[in-house]
């Protein structure tokens, strides 16, 4: 966490957690506390349980919403041999521009991309795999999306423009799939959106 004891940030921080980010109806609510047992226990069970999942500390988990976190996930079981290998893995993926959303990701069950910022395929490549498959659709008299020339209505040939195809990860990039020229092909939007993670 950020802050330091003198400024009452780490008070603040533990107030918002214990809260769940309602400060002024907890401040209501314990107005009359004679000691701040129930602030200092929450807290302590937040960091506690936050240093039993992840067991190495990276500088990115400074400031994130632990409070949340915990309420979220604290009832899942978690390996933290497990959660440090995959937390190794990730810092070293060239591919996630986020990863201060490693954590949450992990938390998650590993299933929102979303939270790591995954660097998508550049221009160059969906230029030159769009060419490679637009010759080839044209050469065999189908479509240069493949999941529409496997098809069985009228677009089984036809020939989409760049600006009518998106970029997508032939193996999905949760599934270990890399961001490479290999593992790139394009995809009619609606087949795109269609294909998801799977």
């Amino acid at each position: 966490m950020r802050g330091s004891a003198d400024r009452q940030e780490i008070l603040a921080c533990s107030l918002d957690w214990v809260s769940k980010g309602n400060v002024d109806n907890y401040m209501s609510l314990h107005r009359r506390d004679k000691n701040i047992n129930e602030l200092k226990t929450y807290f302590n069970t937040v960091i506690d349980w936050a240093s039993g999942v992840f067991t190495d500390v990276e500088s990115e988990m400074c400031g994130l919403e632990w409070g949340d976190f915990y309420e979220k996930y604290h009832k899942q079981a978690y390996n933290p041999k497990n959660v440090s290998n995959e937390v190794k893995k990730l810092y070293g993926d060239p591919y996630i521009r986020n990863s201060r959303g490693i954590f949450e990701y992990i938390l998650g069950g590993s299933t929102q991309t979303n939270l790591l910022d995954i660097r998508v395929f550049d221009e160059a490549t969906k230029r030159s795999v769009y060419a490679k498959q637009t010759k080839e659709g044209e050469g065999k008299g189908i479509s240069n999306c493949p999941l529409c020339a496997i098809g069985h209505d009228a677009n089984k040939a036809k020939i989409w423009k760049l600006n009518e195809m998106d970029a997508d990860h032939v193996s999905a990039w949760s599934k270990g799939g890399a961001t490479d020229t290999k593992n790139c092909q394009m995809l009619c939007k609606t087949h795109n959106r269609a294909k998801g993670n799977r």
